[in-house]
């Protein structure tokens, strides 16, 4: 099993930041693909960013040019730099993390329960 919990959120004035991290925890042997996902009320969840294990990313279109992906494998985490937030943005931020649990292993998707960020105008 494995745990995901997120920190770093909160409420901010629109044009400031944040970082949001993701911390996994319990039987990990590799982890993929690493991503934030959002959901403001009354939407479905939306991917954010996502990034592979080399690295690679890529964004939504509403936050390219605002909002950074990174990741330690070494330490399973995953990073979310907000910058020049909008009101648009608050919503509650979820990490995920593509996780195989043993060599040879079939990869699960985990999530993080959640962290609200809020943007004020």
């Amino acid at each position: 099993q494995v745990q995901l919990v997120e920190s770093g959120g909160g409420l901010v004035q629109a044009g400031g930041s944040l970082r949001l991290s993701c911390a996994a925890s319990g039987t990990i042997f590799s982890t993929n693909v690493m991503g934030w996902y959002r959901q403001a009320p009354g939407t479905q969840r939306e991917v954010v960013a996502r990034i592979s294990r080399d690295h690679s990313t890529n964004y939504a279109d509403f936050v390219k040019g605002r909002f950074t992906i990174s990741r330690d494998n070494a330490r399973n985490m995953v990073y979310l730099q907000m910058t020049s937030l909008k009101p648009e943005d608050t919503a509650v931020y979820y990490c995920m993390q593509l996780v195989t649990s043993q060599r040879m292993g079939v990869p699960v998707s985990y999530w993080g329960q959640g962290t609200q960020v809020t943007v004020s105008s």
